[in-house]
């Protein structure tokens, strides 16, 4: 018995389909960063989202600047403007073949450390001292406005 034979055509369109398939499995970039500190256990913040506490890693699909706010118990709180800059393969003109078509995957992993400093105490008399300034510029009335309601809208009386 012989085998079918195939028009042309859908020979044609079964290879092309094929050649789509194997093109749509291929190709990819896994970016992700992690974010440490010194001592671990900080609660970390970025751009507004708490993501978790040090060390933690999450991905992500833009590069750009990053705010990261770490905040720790007896630690001064850190806020980092962080850049995450683009790797070369990663521009208007490479960036379609090396999300789509090249045939492994491609992992940009970045690691940033940042060390806590220890919270400093204000004695209890600069705070005290600081108050009562603030209390007593509180308690003294305003100076007048000079030239009236007309020196307020620019005009001299």
């Amino acid at each position: 018995m012989h085998a079918p034979h195939f028009p042309r055509r859908a020979r044609f369109l079964f290879t092309l389909a094929c050649g789509v398939v194997a093109l749509g499995a291929t190709g990819c970039v896994e970016r992700r960063y992690t974010i440490r500190s010194d001592p671990p256990g900080a609660l970390v913040i970025v751009n507004g989202e708490e993501i978790g506490t040090t060390p933690v890693s999450r991905s992500h699909v833009f590069y750009g600047k990053r705010e990261i706010t770490l905040i720790a118990d007896g630690y001064e709180t850190q806020t980092v403007i962080q850049p995450m800059n683009a790797p070369w393969y990663d521009n208007v003109v490479t960036e379609f073949f090396s999300e789509n078509l090249l045939p492994f995957t491609i992992r940009d992993e970045r690691e940033y450390m940042y060390k806590l400093k220890p919270a400093t105490v204000a004695a209890s008399g600069d705070v005290t001292g600081r108050a009562n300034a603030f209390r007593q510029k509180a308690l003294t009335p305003p100076a007048p406005r000079r030239g009236g309601i007309l020196g307020f809208f620019g005009f001299a009386e």
